[in-house]
């Protein structure tokens, strides 16, 4: 009878009463991912393969990962598919193909200057790289330059963006980025309303944007836009050609007419695939050991203070605008200079219809939106030109 009771329970009685407790934390997180994702639809698609993995991975001597076991090394399914297409950056950049494929850059180039509002929208990314530097300087030992950087790109709102940095610098934090970023854009309805209304008053709310531009983009523009946005920003930031790239491959695909298959491949099976596969990989790094430190509470903080800074960077650019412009810009959808496309911009018009209801702004919000996600992979891009990894 000893001998089934040890077989049984031998993995949890080999363990410490500390490893225990570290086991059914990560096993309550996992468990609260799967939650929100199943019951709040809050980006189920990445949340609900995380938290099924960091279950997996904090198993007692998971076989789901590489493991030394009696002396031998035995190889896990996930640390494979890691080593496979997270360390080599493969499945962010894959990912970005399906993204690109996905975006009617339609509405901005329609309107080319709402451009500067997801470049304004930016803003976070670099004041929470300067605030983390800070910290590393004073606590070298937990956070240096490059987890820093790693930890701003989360403000971007673009999950694989903030990925494909944090894999570039090795972070140790990349687990707990991955959640932060994922976590915060999920959160868009919850967290920017209210970092809207500090800045604004209600007059700025309810200013009434003319409609917008109806002019058809001709095919020509649309299919030379993502060669010369690839070219521009290879010139300016090379390290960022594999994310700019990768994203207007995607729209390339999507604009030139003659490859619907493929496009409509990039955007459902490809996107798909490879979010079950990034989504359960990166649970690699959600081993307790790795994810349960003081410095996971500190990403989960610098994040959020880049989330909500990039919010208020791109509404106070444009309040600044319209001190200089006669036809005034409703504040509100410089908050869509984030990559949360097209959660922003639906939060945006809801807010714009709460203070009036005849006050149409979903076509300039997702402009704006739509340029937060090209600003933000140019961001991440000069992240990796200032930061030496």
């Amino acid at each position: 009878m000893e001998g089934l009771i040890h077989a049984i329970f031998g993995s949890f009685l080999a363990m410490t009463p500390m490893g225990v407790l570290k086991m059914v934390i990560m096993w309550a997180i996992g468990g609260t991912l799967i939650y929100l994702a199943i019951k709040k639809s809050m980006e189920p698609s990445l949340l609900l393969p995380m938290g099924f993995g960091a279950i997996l991975v904090n198993l007692p001597f998971s076989g789901a990962i590489t493991q030394q076991v009696g002396g031998m090394v035995e190889e896990g399914p996930l640390s494979v598919l890691f080593d496979m297409g997270i360390a080599n950056e493969l499945f962010p950049l894959l990912l970005f193909i399906g993204i690109g494929a996905m975006i009617d850059f339609g509405p901005l180039l329609a309107n080319p200057k709402l451009l500067l509002f997801g470049a304004a929208a930016q803003f976070g990314i670099f004041f929470t790289l300067l605030v983390a530097a800070v910290i590393g300087h004073f606590s070298p030992e937990m956070f240096s330059m490059q987890d820093a950087a790693s930890v701003a790109v989360i403000g971007a709102a673009d999950g694989p963006t903030a990925i494909f940095v944090a894999i570039y610098y090795g972070t140790q934090y990349l687990g707990a980025i991955i959640v932060a970023a994922y976590s915060y854009m999920a959160l868009v309805p919850i967290i920017q309303p209210p970092c809207i209304r500090l800045v604004t008053n209600k007059k700025e709310r309810q200013i009434r944007m003319s409609g917008a531009k109806a002019a058809v983009v001709g095919k020509k523009v649309r299919v030379l836009f993502p060669i010369v946005v690839t070219v521009v920003v290879g010139l300016v930031a090379p390290r960022s050609v594999g994310l700019v790239g990768f994203l207007m491959f995607g729209n390339l695909l999507r604009e030139c007419g003659v490859l619907n298959s493929l496009s409509d491949t990039a955007q459902n099976s490809l996107a798909n695939l490879i979010t079950i596969f990034l989504g359960i990989t990166v649970s690699v790094k959600m081993q307790a050991d790795l994810f349960l430190n003081v410095g996971t509470l500190l990403v989960m903080g610098l994040g959020l203070i880049a989330f909500i800074f990039d919010t208020i960077g791109g509404v106070l650019f444009a309040k600044f605008l319209n001190l200089f412009s006669k036809e005034k810009i409703n504040p509100m959808i410089g908050a869509c200079g984030i990559s949360a496309f097209p959660m922003s911009a639906r939060v945006v018009h809801k807010m714009g219809l709460e203070e009036d209801s005849q006050n149409y702004l979903l076509m300039h919000a997702a402009a704006v939106n739509v340029g937060g996600q090209i600003a933000s992979v140019i961001a991440g891009g000069l992240i990796l030109n200032l930061v030496q990894k």
